[in-house]
């Protein structure tokens, strides 16, 4: 048994280093790397790709996790030792149904398709993208395929991201927040105040919007020692190690809440990754999320629950004042605190204002559906995207770059992730509601800038656990149920209600 385990360490380490060389890869592809380096580098990403498959699915990993797994040898072993095989054999007995070929031609398929979507979007044409992402479309059916879970083929791509979650769950939470949020934007598009109000055209310099955005990461307690905050054209977090978090944002919009809320949101997201458990779970498979949505809870309780609430931009508004005092001299808090949360149904999802944005994430989770059902043809997306934007939102895409071509996910063949954006924003809102009913006071702490508590809150409730729990049992274990948008709707109603005065 002693020989078994040490291997099984020895694997998990060297794949989490390997891991953090694939993430190194695709961080710089994003980053830095020039346009020319794109064929060397699909080469590299997809041999990455290809060796840690083959070391995650190698015969000698799954008999050693076998005999471990053995009643008589499981029941000797220590609690962390049962966590980490446990964990194992379920990821290794679904990566094994995969073969490495596949891997291989996904990873060069998708390395190529980023190219091309980055290309589609900066001229405005779909067509260039469009024969990359039937490629992707059918290699997604046939991952399905290979994994074989019951139910909905769709299953299969949602559990990669959020284990344990079904097209008959989902549809049936989505339906009825659909139905939901329409409904209060309906209510609050007729109102008086939604009528008078206007855009403050309050736009800061790049340089300015740096300044704003390096001062917020510092007050949310990111360590600059060990992360940084680059530039891509769609912002996004990557680890490449438990001292290494890059996050990223875009200063190309003049308008500064886009530059400052996605830093927030990336900061989120690396503050859950820097508070992964370290100590005996380092470099295991337990020292990770166990969801995307529980992911994407962090990145959106900063986002929303902490910076688009009112105390927190008592605290905060001064920073934009001081950094270009002649925009924000005539605007009181009050007036900046309601401009931030205005609803304005827009035609970018990460531009959407918090109560829209679960709108554009069912929209897409709709279409993948009926791409999987082959309800959809690829050609037709341009064309049924803007049909549920005016559905939902009551406005169309005038060009695909607007429209089908905002989002970088599908070019990655993340098919089954866009769902978790708004499965993180419903717990988000489940886990700020047990916060303050547990620590009342958070609402002054955040007025004077004290972050640390509700960090501390977090890593106890929520990232000390790692992969030991799934998410659901994390977010039932901290909120006493599992996801619930009745709670996120009643937070919507009472706080976008009183600014709308309905």
């Amino acid at each position: 048994m002693k020989e078994s385990l040490d291997f099984i360490y020895k694997q998990q380490k060297e794949l989490s280093t390997y891991g953090g060389i694939a993430a190194l890869l695709g961080w710089d592809q994003m980053t830095y790397m020039p346009p020319m380096g794109i064929i060397k580098r699909s080469e590299q990403s997809s041999l990455m790709s290809r060796i840690i498959h083959e070391k995650i699915v190698s015969d000698t990993f799954w008999n050693h996790i076998q005999i471990l797994s053995k009643p008589t040898n499981y029941a000797a072993l220590s609690d962390k030792d049962k966590n980490v095989v446990r964990r194992l054999k379920k990821d290794v007995e679904k990566s094994r149904k995969i073969p490495s070929d596949f891997v291989e031609r996904m990873s060069k398929t998708t390395t190529f398709a980023y190219s091309a979507w980055e290309k589609a979007k900066k001229q405005n044409d779909f067509s260039i993208f469009l024969p990359h992402l039937k490629k992707i479309v059918e290699l997604e059916k046939e991952y399905c395929g290979y994994i074989n879970l019951t139910g909905h083929l769709y299953n299969n791509l949602l559990d990669d991201y959020e284990e344990g979650m079904t097209v008959d769950i989902l549809k049936k939470e989505f339906d009825f927040l659909k139905t939901s949020l329409i409904e209060i934007l309906r209510n609050i598009t007729s109102s008086n105040i939604y009528e008078k109000q206007k855009n403050l055209n309050k736009n800061l310099s790049k340089e300015k919007q740096r300044e704003i955005c390096n001062i917020v990461i510092e007050k949310m307690n990111l360590p600059f020692e060990r992360s940084r905050l680059d530039v891509s054209s769609h912002p996004f977090t990557t680890t490449m190690g438990y001292d290494d978090v890059r996050l990223t944002t875009n200063f190309e919009r003049e308008n500064p809440l886009f530059s400052f809320f996605s830093t927030v949101h990336e900061g989120g997201h690396a503050l859950y990754e820097l508070g992964m458990p370290q100590d005996e779970y380092k470099d295991t498979v337990i020292s990770d999320s166990p969801s995307l949505g529980l992911h994407e809870s962090q990145s959106r309780f900063w986002e929303n629950m902490i910076a688009r609430n009112k105390n927190f931009w008592k605290y905060f508004y001064p920073f934009f004042q001081k950094t270009s005092p002649d925009q924000f001299k005539d605007l009181d808090v009050e007036k900046w605190y309601n401009y931030v949360n205005q609803v304005q149904p827009s035609l970018i999802r990460v531009e959407a204002d918090e109560l829209t944005y679960c709108l554009h994430v069912i929209l897409r989770f709709e279409i993948e559906l009926g791409l999987m059902e082959d309800k959809i043809d690829v050609s037709e997306l341009p064309q049924v995207w803007n049909s549920k934007m005016d559905e939902m939102l009551g406005i169309t895409p005038k060009n695909d770059k607007e429209g089908v071509l905002q989002d970088m996910h599908w070019s990655g063949g993340s098919f089954g992730y866009f769902p978790t954006y708004a499965i993180g924003t419903i717990y988000s809102s489940q886990l700020f509601n047990q916060l303050t009913k547990h620590k009342p006071s958070v609402y002054d702490e955040i007025e004077n800038g004290h972050f640390e508590n509700i960090i501390s809150w977090l890593k106890e409730n929520v990232y000390r656990h790692g992969r030991i729990m799934t998410a659901d049992e994390i977010i039932k274990s901290c909120c006493g149920e599992g996801l619930n948008s009745k709670v996120f709707l009643d937070y919507l109603k009472a706080k976008y209600f009183e600014i709308y005065e309905i």
